[in-house]
């Protein structure tokens, strides 16, 4: 299970909120832009800690059906890989003991893309930063935050640096070091549920793990459009976002906090031991929603200036940032 950090509205044309409209849609048929009529297929459920739901349209009402099963077992099969809260999984073994010997090659996919990200973003991205989570977490039970001698304690036991990852073999060193995924699962099962739903031949699809991947168009033939939600105002939405060919991740200071103006929240950073001061939301528009999933969380913890830089540089990504101060700031090419 991986904490939901955000939330998405997907629209259709005219406003209406999509997942609603396809749930009363499934099972009927619409052309294809060649003619051929569609039919819906679609499902919601719980997964990663998030709530997911998945639609796809083909001329073969069965087929889009298998599609969306085989994304949903690439997901459960993504989930018992990474999963922190899952004592039998791979990620929690590699926790436990530090070392974890013929690691699933999901799992040594996403380290080497986490250590990437780690790298490009000077350590703004860090997936050892489970200690000072921890920390924080277990301060909010007891009604309080941290004191200063426990964040530097926690913060010494941070360092992407630490991990080391080969196809054969996983370690983990240093005392105390602890990673997770949850700023970078969610992206790669969607990327892989994507992939599952085009092996079946499937060309129109939405996918929402928390991120969104998108294949195609709706089943009127309208680009699929997402509204990404408003980090003060939680029923509304900042502003639309069409996907076509990319995916779409969004880091927010509003998902879980530490305390209740927002200042302490989930997104922590591994410098700082402590959150990100700039940011209230960042979205990422990026060729694979694992990419944007993680350069969601290192945007956020670099701030608006740095995370733009480090937006610019990679083909393919755009940025919407929300300031605290309620300013907005959109690099060119973000997909609206």
């Amino acid at each position: 299970m991986i904490s939901n950090r955000r939330q998405f509205f997907c629209v259709a044309a005219g406003g209406a909120v999509c997942w609603p409209l396809v749930h009363s849609l499934a099972g009927q048929a619409f052309a294809s832009e060649d003619g051929q009529p569609l039919a819906v297929a679609r499902r919601t459920s719980w997964a990663l800690g998030s709530d997911v739901s998945m639609v796809a349209l083909h001329a073969d009402e069965a087929t889009a059906r298998a599609a969306i099963d085989a994304a949903f077992a690439e997901l459960e099969r993504v989930e018992q890989v990474m999963s922190i809260y899952r004592p039998d999984s791979q990620l929690s073994q590699l926790n436990r003991t530090g070392r974890l010997d013929r690691p699933h090659r999901y799992l040594v996919e996403v380290l080497r893309e986490a250590e990437d990200v780690s790298r490009r973003s000077e350590g703004a991205f860090d997936i050892t930063v489970q200690p000072l989570w921890s920390l924080y977490y277990e301060a909010q039970k007891a009604n309080r935050l941290p004191a200063a001698d426990e964040v530097a304690a926690a913060r010494r036991q941070v360092d992407w640096r630490r991990v080391e990852t080969t196809a054969a073999r996983i370690r983990l060193h240093g005392q105390g070091t602890q990673i997770t995924l949850n700023g970078i699962a969610q992206g790669f099962a969607a990327d892989k549920a994507r992939d599952a739903i085009q092996q079946h031949g499937v060309q129109h699809a939405l996918i929402n793990t928390g991120e969104i991947g998108a294949l195609g168009r709706t089943a009127d033939g309208q680009p699929w459009t997402v509204g990404i939600q408003h980090p003060r105002r939680p029923s509304a939405y900042l502003s639309l976002a069409k996907l076509a060919g990319r995916s779409l991740a969004t880091s927010g200071d509003y998902a879980t906090t530490f305390s209740p103006d927002f200042r302490q929240n989930h997104l922590l950073d591994p410098h700082a031991g402590c959150s990100p001061t700039e940011l209230a939301s960042v979205s990422v528009a990026a060729p694979s929603a694992m990419t944007a999933d993680a350069l969601s969380t290192a945007i956020a913890v670099l701030g608006p200036a740095r995370g733009e830089e480090l937006a610019a540089q990679l083909p393919g990504v755009d940025v919407l940032l929300v300031q605290k101060d309620g300013r907005i700031r959109r690099s060119g090419g973000f997909p609206v």
